[in-house]
């Protein structure tokens, strides 16, 4: 009993600077780190276009956690002594930036300019609290805090109430494609916007739950647009880029405005 209760305790600490570390970086980092962007589109960026694609001035934290976890330390080691190893690279980086000192890429650190010291402008619990978030980052519960998934009776009282479209996100463990647009399409902060201003969205895995409406859909992932009558206005299959999602929930809100 007190291992479990030590344990919980443990794990509240450690989500409570993982949000003040979120609060630091927002502060202190935002403005030049953005959060994520697909390895894929990075790929391109990098390697094939000289960053004429996104013209980033600093690595995003999805690349900073990848390199700090496979470079820095022994990532097969102790992970307590791991995190601590990163601790210290970190709290070390911030104070004394220096490129030769940089665990990204060459190919990609080449196009930024070395950092400006944060000496005397953050505190030590600072750099704790946004070393403990690096940490702890994870792309799945990004997406899962920032995408607000609703039970489907749910989201038919918001959308009669708000007059919003209902989007049924039909997924299944391991599959790969709906994994994809998780990674690129639903942590984009511009899908998060536009999802939030006219959808109200439900997440169904077929594989453990029966979808609503009485849906029969093999395909995952698929998406399923419904008015708030509860009337199928769409239903589309497949995984999509950003640019075409975006472009398929913009037809569905003319759609809605073009019934009234």
């Amino acid at each position: 009993m007190i291992k479990i209760v030590m344990l919980s305790l443990l794990l509240y600490s450690n989500f409570l600077f993982s949000n003040e570390g979120e609060k630091v970086y927002e502060k202190r980092c935002a403005s030049c780190h953005k959060l994520y962007i697909a390895p894929s589109i990075l790929l391109e960026n990098f390697m094939e276009k000289n960053n004429t694609v996104l013209h980033l001035t600093a690595p995003t934290i999805n690349q900073i956690v990848f390199r700090l976890k496979s470079r820095i330390g022994d990532p097969k080691g102790d992970e307590d002594i791991h995190k601590m190893e990163i601790d210290s690279f970190i709290a070390d980086y911030l104070i004394n930036p220096d490129k030769s000192k940089s665990v990204c890429l060459p190919k990609v650190i080449r196009h930024f300019k070395t950092m400006p010291s944060l000496k005397g402008k953050i505190s030590v619990e600072e750099i704790e609290a946004v070393s403990d978030f690096l940490w702890a980052y994870n792309l799945t519960d990004f997406v899962a805090k920032k995408l607000k998934f609703v039970a489907y009776k749910k989201a038919v009282e918001i959308a009669q109430k708000e007059h919003k479209i209902i989007i049924i996100k039909l997924t299944r463990e391991h599959c790969h494609f709906c994994t994809k647009m998780d990674r690129e399409v639903f942590s984009d902060k511009e899908i998060i916007e536009a999802l939030d201003k006219n959808f109200i969205v439900v997440e169904v895995d077929i594989g453990k739950e029966t979808p609503p409406l009485g849906l029969k859909i093999g395909m995952t992932p698929t998406f399923i647009f419904v008015d708030e009558k509860e009337k199928i206005m769409a239903k589309i299959p497949g995984a999509w880029t950003k640019q075409d999602f975006l472009g398929i929930l913009k037809e569905a809100v003319k759609a809605k405005g073009d019934k009234k």
